[in-house]
């Protein structure tokens, strides 16, 4: 970790500033092809997300010769199924903004003093504009909490590294608390488990509970990413909390593309199978996503559903991200309070 990004364990002084850099992937500007390509250019070119081989050279090459010119189309038209008015902001900004106004209308009950912001890895809100907020609020610590429950290097060290780059450029660096990860957190579990509890009390306990998260691929894995095994942890205490049998749920990876193998199993491949073997209804609920974006909106509740059914099951849930419900705010404030004490 950079010398100027140090944990800080010690009491938080009542009368300090503290500023919350709240931060996920982004979205492009606007469902269009020429902001998808220029989204889509800065998320693939990360090195952290496309890690070697092939070469950072015969990548880049690849990158742009020929991805940039066929994939925007193809994410425009996913982005449009979900976006709503095209003045308007993605889905998932608006609805990490909304989490925001919550986190600090809540916090006002705190004695601390806390300033929030929102900045993305990619796109707008940038990470940057969000911490030159927080840094002209002249806060004595940042807490640095990325909305990525289980640790990966493709996102969270992505995040502290773009964090490391534009403060080493500051003179004069607050105490930075980084959030690395909350995948076994109590009351991240707890949170989870009450949500799915609530949605199964109106719409019923489904067939099979498929709780689905977001693939990376095994070459990852296999070079150290602790993530699959941070997704496998949340999956086993949540199934405790709930009380559920093997039978009642299954675990599986979503968002596979390209020839490389990626963590599986793949959740389109599981639906059609059962729906094929008619299971009568079927719930998805996806904990590494703590906020709705197209992964869930468009991928789980449409094409994936659309599999479904087309394969022959009858009744499709998908039990929507914690957002900006209270008892997501409660602990989010919670695990904020917990990095001062």
């Amino acid at each position: 970790m950079p010398d100027h990004l140090i944990e800080n364990s010690s009491k938080q002084n009542s009368s300090n500033k503290v500023g919350v850099l709240i931060t996920n992937l982004g979205s492009p500007d606007a469902p269009t092809k020429s902001a998808l390509r220029k989204y889509l250019g800065q998320f693939l070119s990360d090195k952290f997300v496309i890690q070697p081989p092939p070469s950072r050279f015969i990548w880049l090459c690849i990158l742009h010769l020929v991805i940039l010119n066929i994939r925007p189309a193809k994410s425009a038209k996913k982005y449009q199924k979900v976006w709503g008015n095209p003045q308007e902001k993605a889905p998932l900004i608006s609805l990490c903004q909304d989490l925001l106004e919550q986190l600090k209308k809540q916090s006002l009950s705190v004695d601390n003093n806390f300033e929030f912001a929102l900045g993305m890895r990619y796109g707008n809100p940038c990470i940057s504009s969000a911490l030159e907020e927080l840094r002209g609020k002249d806060c004595d610590e940042i807490i640095i909490l990325p909305l990525y429950p289980q640790y990966s290097k493709t996102t969270t060290a992505s995040t502290f590294y773009e964090i490391s780059e534009i403060m080493k450029k500051w003179q004069g660096v607050p105490e930075i608390l980084l959030i690395n990860d909350y995948h076994d957190n109590t009351f991240y579990i707890n949170t989870l488990a009450a949500s799915i509890t609530e949605f199964q009390t109106v719409n019923g306990v489904p067939d099979k509970l498929l709780i689905s998260y977001h693939s990376i691929p095994q070459r990852y894995v296999n070079n150290g990413d602790c993530y699959y095994e941070h997704c496998q942890t949340t999956t086993q205490l949540l199934v405790e909390k709930l009380q559920l049998n093997d039978d009642d749920y299954e675990i599986c990876f979503q968002s596979i593309f390209g020839r490389e193998k990626w963590i599986g199993p793949n959740i389109s491949d599981i639906l059609a199978n059962l729906g094929s073997n008619s299971a009568s209804h079927v719930q998805v609920v996806c904990p590494g996503f703590p906020v709705d974006c197209l992964e869930t909106l468009e991928e789980i509740d449409m094409e994936n559903r659309e599999i479904y059914l087309e394969n022959g099951g009858s009744k499709f849930h998908y039990i929507p991200a914690l957002n900006k419900q209270k008892l997501h705010t409660d602990f989010l404030l919670k695990l904020i309070q917990e990095q001062l004490s």
